[in-house]
């Protein structure tokens, strides 16, 4: 039987700071994962990944089922990790590249071009040669170019998932709480929700995912989804098209936003359009803008310059372990890299930089020692311990973004 690989491509480089701890399909949209809705599509198959090499032995050990930057012998079909994969892709078939708004979805090779093909980021090199060998087939699927998208995609995947499970109604509604729209909610039985929540899923699915502790007076509206382990906290406002991973605590208001899993926000303040990754912590009273004041496109800090988002919407991206102090303000679009620390008055910068402590009166480089210990330290308040080979991986970020800090000598 064929393969199935899922790749990396160069479009990582436009995702970035997000996917410097992870690969692109390990990106979340929906109530999953980019992988998650690429493997529920094949089973009984010899799964690989290819991805950046720095990241090889890192994926390895989080996906211990799949082989990670080997040689493939045999048919394989190749999926984009960027790729929303809502309808399965054929195994078997004939050579042929899949092709989306110019984007690759899919290639499928045959034995002897599979061996030609080096494990890793596949390069526009090889795109390009592959589209002049194959069968160029025009297909349907969306595909994550920008980190925008992720947001922009969220609130149609959150509802083609929960209509998938087929879960709705299957609840006993708690005491105290109030349920809009029943057949479009799922509860687990080993979720808490105290009295005064209100749960409105009239204009979308919202799915509360197991040991989920939603604390009283807290409004949920639809689509929705909260992970497992979340903590909900009192008075807060979860708002439409927002998907909060696993052992997250969240509070204030939340709309149109992901945070990946692992992640505080626990106290008032608002959060919009936003991408937050793992291990962050957002002070009290942290606010970030998704709106213009001039209601014009925001243009968002990508592989080295400002681009034109075409979007009127872009709030915060946070990459992993970065943290906020409270009152702190991010304008429009703001960018944050990994394990950045912020403080101070003033709207920072709309790119800080990886590895940067301070605010809008100015950065220093974050000391790479205290940023892994305070890491480790985070990590372990959730029974989570570093291994090291992640301690690795934050060792080689630290080095490759050390370009973008320079402006602060």
């Amino acid at each position: 039987m064929a393969k199935l690989c899922i790749f990396e491509d160069e479009g990582y480089k436009n995702l970035l700071p997000i996917n410097y701890l992870r690969c692109n399909f390990e990106l979340r949209c929906g109530m999953t994962s980019l992988l998650a809705k690429i493997l529920k599509n094949y089973k009984d198959i010899e799964i690989h990944l290819w991805c950046r090499d720095y990241l090889k032995e890192f994926t390895k050990e989080k996906f211990n089922f799949a082989k990670v930057n080997e040689k493939i012998e045999g048919d394989c079909l190749f999926v984009n990790g960027r790729v929303i994969l809502d309808k399965k892709i054929p195994i078997e078939g004939e050579e042929e590249i899949g092709i989306s708004n110019d984007e690759v979805i899919f290639f499928r090779l045959k034995k002897e071009k599979v061996s030609k093909i080096s494990p890793g980021v596949i390069n526009k090199e090889t795109i390009k040669r592959l589209k002049d060998k194959l069968k160029v087939k025009k297909v349907d699927f969306r595909i994550i170019k920008y980190r925008w998208n992720l947001i922009d995609f969220n609130a149609e995947e959150i509802i083609r998932e929960f209509k998938e499970l087929n879960k709705g109604g299957e609840f006993d509604i708690p005491e105290g709480v109030f349920v809009v729209d029943k057949k479009n909610v799922y509860i687990s039985k080993t979720a808490r929700i105290k009295p005064g929540v209100v749960i409105d899923a009239e204009e979308g699915p919202v799915y509360i995912d197991d040991d989920v502790l939603i604390e009283g007076n807290a409004f949920i509206q639809g689509p929705a989804f909260i992970g497992r382990k979340s903590i909900i906290r009192p008075g807060a406002k979860i708002r439409e098209a927002t998907s909060i991973g696993e052992v997250c605590r969240v509070g204030g208001e939340v709309e149109e936003s992901i945070i990946h899993g692992y992640s505080n926000k626990q106290h008032d303040g608002f959060l919009g359009h936003a991408y937050v990754c793992m291990w962050c912590n957002l002070g009290a009273g942290t606010n970030n803008s998704d709106l213009k004041n001039n209601y014009g496109t925001v243009k968002v800090w990508v592989n080295g310059e400002f681009i034109d988002s075409g979007s009127r919407f872009v709030g915060l991206t946070m990459a992993d372990h970065s943290k906020s102090s409270i009152g702190t303000t991010f304008n429009t679009g703001t960018v944050v890299g990994v394990s950045a620390n912020i403080f101070g008055e003033g709207f920072p910068p709309k790119f800080v930089p990886s590895f940067s402590w301070g605010g809008a009166k100015g950065f220093v480089e974050y000391n790479l020692e205290k940023a892994i210990n305070t890491a480790k330290i985070v990590m372990s308040r959730r029974k989570v311990e570093m291994s090291k080979i992640e301690e690795e991986v934050l060792r080689k970020v630290f080095e490759m973004t050390k370009e973008e800090r320079k402006h602060f000598k």
